[in-house]
Order: C-alpha cells, then structure tokens, then sequence
C-alpha cells in the first residue's frame, strides 16, 4: 500500500553540493582519458573498461540487486552463482552484506536505520556534503547502521554455494583486477599492455562503477522527477539511468521494489531489464515480477492530482 510522501526537504545547498560532487570524478576520468591519450590508455583499455563494467555492474543491478535482494525472478543456480560472482568482482561488499544493507535501506528508507540515507546529517553546506559523503561513501567504512544477515538474509545463509561466494569476496576482487591485466596482456603481447588495462579495466572500473552505483545513494535522494506516491525522497533521474543499468529510476524502484523492470515505459532505458527479458525468452528466468497498469495508476502522483 502507498502513502503519501513525507519525504524529507531539498534546500539549494544540498542540490548544488550533490551535483558538484557526482559530476567532478566524472569530469576528471574525461580529462585524464584526453590528457594520457596513445601513452598510459587507448581504444583496447577503454573496450577492456567497458566490458569489465557492463559485466560487473550486471551483476550489481541483476543479480545482487534485483536477483538476490528483492527476489524479482528466479533462474538456475548457476547462473544465481554467476551473478553473485560478477557482482562481488565490482568490489562493492561481500553478497551477504550488500543484500543485508540493501534490505534495511528499504525498510528504514531516509530514516533513523538507513545504512545510506543523505538526509540524516544536518541542515546546511556542511550538512549537506556530510550527507553526500555518508551516502556516498562513507556508509561503508562505519559499523554502526549496517545491517546483520542473519536478520536481513537468512534465505541466502541457506544456500552453501552463495555463503562459499561471500567467503571468497576477496578472491573475487583479485580476480576483477588479474582479469583486465590477463587481457591486456594476451591483446598486446606485453606487460606494458597489462599493466595499461590492469589501470583502466581493473582500478579505473571499478572508481566508475563505485561512483554510479552511489550516487544512486546519494543523487537519487535528492534532485530528479518523482511519479509515484512513496514515503522517502526517492527520485527518477533519467540521465544517470544508462550508465547505472536502469537503477536511477529510483522512484519508480522504490514505489514497487520488487519488480524486475525500473524503467516502467518503454523510454524509460532500463538496459537491466533487457537482460532480465533476454533470460525469460531463453527460459532461464522465470516468476519475473511485473507491475501491473492499474496498480501504477493507482500510485501515480499526475493521477492522484487529477482525481
């Protein structure tokens, strides 16, 4: 059931400090890719990036994400396993921790209890860049407020293979940065070459990919369109939308958290949930949680309005 927003308040100094925050590492991976151009990057460690990122950043979105938190599809344990294994190379947490984190953000969302609300660090510039950085960032270094699995994932402490996945999380991240350099260097016949795309496929990747995902943290809490009626400050914000694999239509997420497709029309580009009907067709995902019409007119802030 909805409710109608309480949402809390986004003063100026909030919105122009957020923003400057998410976009200035965005600005300078630009700057560095012109500046260091044919000497320390080229088009192979830029298309060893991009497939690193577009395999790893599924796995957030799919599989830690849509998959294993809010159980949208079911599908074969193998490829559950892969996800889990994609997702733990995006070097964001241990599975277990990343659901657990998540599943308390939705029950406590922008309130005391969420691991990563903007909204609880005070009023003001200051209060303002402390949220972004809590929310950003700094949520992850801070024992307090994180979640415990055994209350938040007890369906994967169940499963053997997934607990073997969270134990090896640290094998995984050597794997997401050994991977680019193997690449690179069976691409170039050289160290240099491995070393180029262990930078860019490896440590650059995975600045990128942290950088997005947060930001969904911390962005979509503050500034962007909201369609349906939620007790949060969730926010749709279309542009991140590409580049986070469908996780910034956050309102639309946070409206009807377990469907599997956050973009809800057909220009909303949620390239996740490509992915999840490409499984479906295959016959490799099924039960894939669908929001009907009726209940999003139902939610629909214009309809509301209206009525």
């Amino acid at each position: 059931m909805t409710t109608t927003s309480t949402a809390p308040t986004m003063t100026t100094a909030h919105k122009v400090s957020n923003v400057i925050g998410v976009a200035l590492p965005f600005a300078g991976f630009v700057a560095a890719v012109a500046v260091l151009w044919d000497t320390a990057v080229g088009w192979r460690d830029l298309a060893i990036t991009l497939l690193l990122y577009v395999a790893t950043g599924l796995g957030i979105t799919v599989g830690f994400h849509r998959l294993l938190t809010h159980r949208s599809f079911d599908t074969y344990r193998p490829i559950r396993y892969l996800f889990a294994i994609f997702g733990s190379m995006a070097v964001q947490g241990p599975v277990l921790h990343w659901v657990s984190d998540h599943r308390k953000h939705h029950a406590y969302t922008d309130e005391d209890g969420d691991p990563h609300s903007p909204h609880l660090a005070g009023d003001g510039v200051l209060g303002a860049l402390r949220g972004l950085w809590h929310a950003h960032t700094g949520w992850l270094f801070e024992a307090e407020g994180r979640a415990d699995p055994r209350r938040y994932a007890r369906d994967l402490l169940r499963d053997r293979g997934m607990l073997v996945i969270d134990r090896l999380f640290l094998a995984w991240t050597a794997v997401g940065l050994l991977l680019p350099f193997a690449i690179g260097l069976g691409i170039s016949g050289s160290v240099v070459g491995g070393l180029t795309a262990l930078l860019w496929g490896g440590l650059v990747r995975i600045f990128l990919l942290h950088h997005v995902t947060f930001s969904i943290n911390s962005l979509c809490h503050f500034i962007g369109a909201r369609r349906f009626r939620t007790r949060d400050a969730s926010r749709n914000l279309f542009w991140l939308a590409p580049a986070s694999f469908g996780e910034a239509w956050h309102n639309n997420h946070h409206a009807f958290p377990t469907s599997a497709f956050h973009g809800l029309r057909l220009r909303e580009l949620d390239p996740g949930a490509v992915v999840i009907r490409a499984l479906e067709r295959l016959g490799l995902a099924w039960n894939v949680v669908r929001v009907p019409r009726e209940r999003q007119a139902a939610a629909s802030l214009r309809d509301a309005a209206a009525s």
